[in-house]
């Protein structure tokens, strides 16, 4: 088991402004690349404290760039829809160069109605808008002289400057919550795969691995698929600290989720069967539950250590588990004091 930091913003201007939760994500990197941590990734969101204030990963990972040497810069994820190849195969490919071809590319396809209003794009285009993204960009990275008439885009013939530094592309993450079938697609593209356990049960989650890894060693890859899962984590040497942080800052995740997720109270899309079913399930939640089911990571190292172990006899021991250890408002001392116990009483033992 590989193991990186990732980063949510579930935040309020009011609990943390913007650029001072910018200087202690960049310092939790750097401290994790010291710590052997293998990447550190942020999200995209728009217009609302869940995930708002990292509109651009981009932008983020590459501040990230400067101030670190070894440590992977993944995206998770490149938001397909509201995205034009050109731009962001570019912008990518800037990333690779500023960082010397440290950069995992991920795209995902958006589920918030809201956005898809914001950026006037309909979801039901959410599927094929991300198939055809993802294959002009690797396209635009492997190619020269790219001529592309899509469905939504059309331009070139164009040679992408900067060329990305890792050849002939960046390693590309298809970022999947439930679907089964866009997990099996990713695997026989030789795409690898990001997904989340807090949206899925433990059934649906392994069908999608198990979907994926079928479709992966059909298509007759010589290479291992690369498979990262996300969990918030919660840790320290007091039991009842690291569990009363984890239901505050869980409890503020969901309000802020709450929030983000209201659309799907109007919104029906064949695109994303079931997610209507999201308000209600944000409505229902409950931490000791989602303990319980391992949605979350928490307590002192030993727990953790044991949480992990279950984690990997449920989906295999071939993956990367991002945790976010610095979830909302928390203080940045709390952060360092859990990322540095996770390095020395979790991530070395496990």
């Amino acid at each position: 088991m590989d193991f990186g930091l990732n980063f949510f913003p579930v935040i309020t201007p009011e609990r943390k402004s913007a650029a001072q939760y910018y200087q202690e994500t960049i310092r939790l990197a750097v401290l994790a690349e010291s710590l052997g941590f293998a990447h550190v990734q942020t999200v995209e969101h728009y217009g609302s404290p869940y995930g708002g204030y990292c509109p651009d990963p981009v932008a983020l990972l590459a501040a990230v760039a400067a101030r670190t040497s070894t440590i992977r810069l993944t995206t998770g994820a490149v938001i397909a829809s509201f995205n034009h190849p050109l731009k962001t195969a570019a912008r990518l490919a800037m990333l690779d160069n500023l960082s010397d071809g440290r950069l995992d590319a991920g795209f995902g396809r958006g589920f918030l109605p809201d956005e898809f209003a914001w950026f006037q794009v309909p979801m039901a285009q959410s599927r094929a808008r991300f198939a055809e993204m993802l294959d002009a960009c690797v396209a635009l990275w492997s190619g020269q002289d790219v001529t592309w008439t899509g469905e939504f885009y059309r331009f070139g013939p164009v040679t992408l400057l900067p060329r990305p530094v890792q050849r002939p592309h960046p390693p590309v993450y298809v970022a999947s919550a439930t679907s089964a079938e866009s997990c099996a697609a990713a695997g026989k593209a030789g795409h690898h795969l990001q997904v989340v356990p807090s949206v899925a049960s433990r059934e649906q989650l392994r069908e999608m691995l198990a979907a994926y890894r079928e479709a992966w060693a059909s298509s007759g890859r010589p290479d291992r698929p690369r498979i990262q899962i996300k969990y918030t984590c919660y840790l320290s040497e007091d039991r009842a600290e690291a569990l009363a942080a984890a239901e505050l800052f869980e409890r503020n995740y969901i309000a802020h989720m709450a929030g983000a997720v209201a659309g799907w109270a109007g919104a029906r899309s064949d695109q994303y069967p079931g997610y209507e079913q999201f308000v209600d399930k944000v409505r229902r939640y409950d931490f000791d539950a989602a303990l319980a089911a391992t949605k979350v990571l928490a307590g002192t190292p030993a727990e953790v250590r044991d949480q992990l172990a279950a984690v990997a006899g449920w989906y295999g021991d071939d993956l990367t588990v991002s945790v976010q250890i610095s979830p909302g408002h928390m203080p940045y001392e709390q952060s360092e004091r859990a990322l540095r116990l996770f390095a020395d009483r979790v991530m070395a033992e496990v």
